[in-house]
């Protein structure tokens, strides 16, 4: 198989690379990045949603803090372990999947997460296009929503180094925001009786893990296309802690805030947006900015995520392994069009869709989490044929059968531990409730795929790249690329 990588070069503003490895000669950057993304990403308003629902669904402010802290931290390692394998393999989250899953066994998690992406972003799409009627003074809802759908659009075709940009800019402006809410509630409410106003429960405690683990690992099928450009040589650790460190701490912050303002009875719940924007006197415009800033981040991160999964699906049968221009402008174009859309026609029924989205979520990723973590640190232990990730006949083959069977297992096995609206499992009845899926879903799937994927992944002797390889490669790894995999240039 050859590989043409004569025009894949990142050579202006607008970023032009897709899914195929990032050389060495592109590779610029230091881990910090990963802490101001990700900060910035998750200090938003969204994640204050997300830390309201532990208590409009029964949790006493401290359970939910503590549940929420415990899930975050534990999420969180989860989607530090992905964004770690960014440098290393200098790809996008998804085609490093195609090592466990194979080229064509890697579309079913795919097509999920293609369904993640615009459901977070239509749902920040609609509290944005709020915040942006209201700074204005625009009276249709659509008007907002079509204005941070061009924003959104416009920021994911320049890239990853302007969505950096932003996320810097968003982490700033959403330590500054947020505090200054924070002073707010203080001054207005009375916070100390946000506590004690119920008993401590094991449903409501595991429920506000769900929800902020569920938050996390949301982030886990795209984590690693935000560290994929640092150089190869960047430290695995320094990677993990500041994307952990950047996405565990605002995510809590911003939390713990939804937890404060639900339990005090304000009428966040009824109307987010407003809400805040009350909370803020003076200074509401400003804060309808933090709040389209936030939004900003991450539905770029979304929109970004989006198409290139939506590329890994299609080369995995069409066998393309780079995309033009053109290509690359119109998928994300028609990703954000359709997230527009859905946001246009969304529920009223906002809290209740949105939490049932996050936990529907985390049913089906936390076991294609557990499949890729095992095998990249355990099996393959970071040795990966990256060229034959885009080969159904080569290493990895079509379909990986031992994988796949273990990921519907990982979400067959939650059933009877679900509490879910649509459906509540006879061990989460006999529990009073309680929701342990993810957790049973994450042990049982590690524990099986692991011996299993010991005796049948065909496991490269050493990393494997595309020639050239990058510079921290050996002799050895180039001329086995080179002769396995020739690439064309000029």
């Amino acid at each position: 198989m050859s590989i043409d990588t004569a025009t894949l070069g990142s050579s202006g503003a607008i970023e032009s690379r897709t899914i195929d490895m990032v050389p060495e000669s592109e590779r610029h950057g230091t881990p910090s990045s990963q802490f101001t993304l990700w900060f910035g990403a998750n200090m938003q308003i969204t994640a204050v949603v997300d830390g309201a629902l532990a208590v409009v669904f029964g949790a006493e402010a401290m359970t939910a803090i503590l549940g929420l802290l415990i899930g975050n931290i534990l999420g969180g390692i989860v989607m530090a372990l992905h964004s770690a394998q960014g440098p290393r393999l200098g790809l996008p989250q998804m085609i490093s999947s195609r090592v466990q899953f194979g080229v064509k066994g890697a579309a079913l998690p795919l097509v999920l997460v293609i369904l993640m992406y615009v459901g977070f972003a239509a749902t920040g799409t609609v509290l944005s296009g709020q915040a942006i009627n209201l700074m204005f003074g625009f009276h249709s809802p659509a008007v907002g929503i079509i204005i941070f759908g061009a924003l959104t659009a416009l920021v994911a075709v320049v890239g990853y180094r302007l969505i950096h940009v932003v996320g810097r800019i968003s982490t700033v402006v959403g330590i500054l925001g947020f505090g200054y809410l924070a002073w707010q509630l203080c001054h207005q409410f009375d916070v100390v009786s946000a506590f004690g106003q119920k008993p401590f429960t094991w449903v409501s405690f595991l429920t506000a893990m769900a929800l902020s683990a569920g938050w996390q690992m949301t982030f886990a099928p795209y984590v690693a296309d935000y560290s994929r450009y640092l150089p190869t040589k960047t430290s695995t650790a320094a990677t993990f802690w500041t994307t952990f460190s950047g996405s565990v701490i605002s995510s809590q912050l911003a939390m713990t805030f939804g937890v404060l303002v639900a339990a005090l009875g304000a009428n966040f719940i009824k109307n987010q947006v407003g809400f805040m924007g009350q909370l803020a006197g003076p200074l509401a415009v400003v804060i309808y900015l933090v709040i389209v800033t936030g939004k900003l981040t991450v539905n770029c991160l979304n929109a970004y995520g989006g198409f290139m999964t939506v590329l890994t699906t299609v080369s995995a049968f069409n066998r393309k392994t780079q995309f033009t221009a053109t290509s690359r402008l119109l998928y994300i174009l028609g990703f954000v069009l359709v997230t527009v859309l859905v946001a246009l026609l969304a529920s009223s029924n906002f809290l209740a869709t949105f939490k049932n989205f996050v936990l529907l979520l985390l049913t089906v990723f936390v076991p294609w989490s557990a499949v890729n973590l095992v095998d990249y640190y355990l099996v393959s232990k970071e040795k990966v044929d990256i060229p034959a990730l885009y080969d159904s006949q080569g290493r990895y083959g079509a379909y990986n059968w031992t994988a796949l069977s273990c990921y519907v297992m990982g979400v067959v096995v939650q059933i009877p531990f679900i509490n879910q609206a649509m459906y509540v499992g006879p061990l989460a009845k006999a529990m009073n409730g309680a929701d342990i899926s993810w957790i049973v879903s994450l042990i049982v799937t590690s524990l099986v795929y692991y011996p299993l994927a010991r005796r049948s992944m065909n496991v490269p002797g050493q990393m494997i790249y595309p020639s050239p390889a990058p510079a921290a490669t050996t002799g050895a790894d180039r001329n086995f690329a080179g002769a396995t995999y020739a690439v064309q240039a000029g």
